[in-house]
């Protein structure tokens, strides 16, 4: 039922999505890392912290969060087991033909057009730096959707700055 009453809480938006990042060891300097590794070669004189600043601000538009949120959200759900079946199964065990945590990336990955989606490939193939890490992490936390939605930042944060040197 659509309410008119209600406004977006992108302030709680914002704090829920860094704060479940932040205690999978994920920060602004870990994803501006991966994007300034995609465009170091074609934007090599660009500091580090300019990419930050871009992450920062590609984490508060609203289609961002509300993605992110549902795919934090359910990797949290699945490695407390509080998925019904076969959903837990396919979460858990990140099935290689659900596809729907790709699916959540490539909405954000997306937003910055067609160079967002052919760099969200390329990272989800290659997996750079903390993207690596959570995929291959066994310490019995799913994370299923949060490796697809970092590098999804990642490549919205590096056609973002395509765009705005192009």
């Amino acid at each position: 039922m659509y309410n008119s009453n209600f406004r977006y809480p992108d302030k709680a938006a914002y704090e829920y999505v860094t704060a479940a990042l932040a205690t999978k060891g994920v920060t602004y300097h870990e994803i501006a890392k991966i994007t300034y590794d995609l465009q170091k070669q074609y934007l090599p004189d660009i500091p580090l912290s300019e990419f930050e600043q871009e992450t920062q601000n590609v984490m508060k538009k609203r289609e961002v969060l509300s993605n992110a949120m549902v795919a934090l959200e359910l990797d949290r759900l699945a490695t407390e087991g509080l998925l019904k079946q076969p959903l837990q199964d396919i979460i858990t065990n990140d099935s290689s033909v659900f596809g729907v945590d790709e699916g959540l990336a490539l909405s954000i990955a997306n937003i910055y057009g067609t160079i967002g989606v052919t760099n969200y490939g390329y990272t989800d193939k290659v997996k750079h730096g903390i993207i690596k890490q959570l995929d291959e992490d066994k310490s019995g936390h799913v994370n299923t959707f949060i490796d697809d939605i970092v590098g999804a930042l990642a490549t919205a944060v590096a056609a973002k700055i395509a765009h705005k040197y192009a």
